[in-house]
């Protein structure tokens, strides 16, 4: 488990391209046969990525909560962005195909992760408090009907599927889910917004070797940006803006946790006010 502490924006104002990817970058997620974390002291959520090989890898920081086990005070969403796998939760085993989801309340002590028949799946989640345990659940991206938002002339045509949420499956504060760029299009959350309330971490997922997304962050009118690739993932602190265009079409997990549960609750920032 990786140490992720809290930065003031006026800091960052003065970071430099390989302090900014040190703070805000999290990468890798995915080693073969081992479970990667990075513990963010936004929110105090866990970020991180299992990609099980032939055994399965266990759900498991060691002493770094200082607690029995993982979910013994927290809620876990997982999504699978490689291939076909499975989640053990107790004497329970959910399949998870490509970009299916999982939600396991807090209290549930075995949790481990598997690939199936020889396949390489990459399980990516994201971990906040929680105060009461809600069931666990899956969520099949076939099965989910998404927002379709966007237009030509703002080259953001995309699927919004909200997964974890105060509408759909229910959690104690982590809201997750996936928004899906259309063919030619290459613009994420644009118009701006920040919402000081509450963090958010984007993973970015679909992109070719040789593609890209100029990941924008910083305060509205302090602007900076991370070049990110396929199965990097950022932190978004709660001051931040969280914006993107890539070189070619592309998808990103997003996952927010912090005051309120709202997911229309964002502050918008007008064009003219970013710098």
């Amino acid at each position: 488990m990786e140490n992720r502490y809290s930065v003031h924006p006026e800091q960052v104002k003065r970071f430099t391209t390989e302090e900014l990817r040190s703070h805000f970058l999290m990468d890798p997620l995915f080693t073969e046969n081992k479970l990667t974390m990075y513990y963010s002291h936004e929110d105090r959520v866990v970020i991180g990525g299992a990609a099980p090989g032939q055994s399965e890898l266990k759900l498991d920081a060691g002493d770094f909560l200082k607690t029995d086990f993982f979910l013994e005070r927290r809620e876990i969403g997982i999504i699978n962005v490689g291939q076909p796998g499975a989640v053990r939760v107790g004497d329970d085993e959910y399949v998870l195909q490509t970009k299916d989801f999982l939600y396991i309340g807090m209290g549930n002590q075995d949790v481990s992760f598997s690939s199936l028949n020889g396949e390489k799946a990459k399980f990516y989640f994201v971990s906040a408090c929680a105060h009461k345990s809600y069931p666990t659940q899956k969520a099949a991206l076939a099965e989910l009907t998404p927002d379709r938002l966007g237009d030509d002339a703002a080259s953001n045509i995309r699927s919004l599927y909200k997964v974890i949420h105060q509408d759909g499956i229910k959690s104690c504060q982590l809201m997750m889910g996936i928004t899906m760029l259309d063919q030619n299009n290459n613009w994420n959350t644009m118009p701006a917004h920040v919402h000081d309330r509450r963090m958010e971490a984007y993973l970015y997922l679909d992109l070719e070797k040789d593609s890209k997304v100029f990941h924008f962050m910083g305060q509205p009118d302090e602007t900076r940006h991370l070049v990110v690739g396929n199965e990097q993932a950022v932190l978004s602190p709660a001051w931040s803006i969280h914006s993107g265009a890539g070189t070619s079409n592309y998808s990103f997990v997003w996952a927010m946790a912090g005051e309120n549960y709202t997911f229309t609750d964002m502050d918008l920032v007008p064009m003219d006010g970013l710098k």
